[in-house]
């Protein structure tokens, strides 16, 4: 097989980063619409990420947050969005490049989109400085591409009080994961 200069891999992340920012921008003009509510998880040391210093000390490689109910100030630009959350009934401001979301996930309609994302401190690791102590190599090796999957089974870091029931139920519905072509949503002529 030949080699891909293109990288088709990045273009379509890049693309489905672009549902994410769509989604977000129309959330921020006219609110969430009926029971749609999202679980965003990011790199919280990626480049452009701006959180409190407590927020970074609690969640030093990923943070998943919940935009639902309590969320104010939702802004979103071509390159990251910024949205007002409180942590423990403390008010925080968050700034979230897109190239740093890890996942995206919404259980009104089972839809997730997961991205391959590496820390700043990966890409500048030679790989034998993934053994030992430091981050698992699993959290830090791109994975296969395979930015949708209908369902997965890691734990979210549920950041809202108000949404600790929802995180419960939702990892009690999940299945293995399992992975969607996208030729099975386009129209068929």
């Amino acid at each position: 097989m030949g080699q891909d200069l293109i990288r088709y891999d990045v273009l379509a992340q890049d693309a489905l980063r672009g549902v994410i920012r769509k989604v977000l921008g129309e959330v921020a003009k006219t609110g969430l619409p009926g029971e749609h509510h999202f679980f965003i998880t990011f790199l919280t040391a990626a480049p452009g990420v701006r959180i409190s210093s407590r927020l970074r000390e609690k969640y030093p490689e990923l943070m998943t947050i919940v935009i639902q109910h309590q969320f104010w100030d939702l802004q979103v630009t071509d390159t990251s969005f910024e949205v007002g959350l409180s942590f423990s009934d403390i008010p925080e401001r968050l700034l979230v490049p897109f190239s740093a979301i890890r996942g995206f996930y919404d259980p009104a309609v089972n839809f997730e989109l997961e991205f391959d994302v590496q820390s700043a401190t990966a890409a500048n690791s030679q790989p034998e400085d993934l053994e030992g102590d430091g981050p698992e190599p699993t959290q830090l090796a791109p994975k296969p591409a395979t930015p949708l999957a209908v369902a997965r089974k890691e734990k979210v870091t549920v950041t809202d009080e108000d949404e600790a029931d929802d995180a419960e139920n939702i990892d009690g519905d999940r299945r293995d994961a399992e992975v969607v072509s996208l030729d099975a949503f386009r129209k068929k002529t």
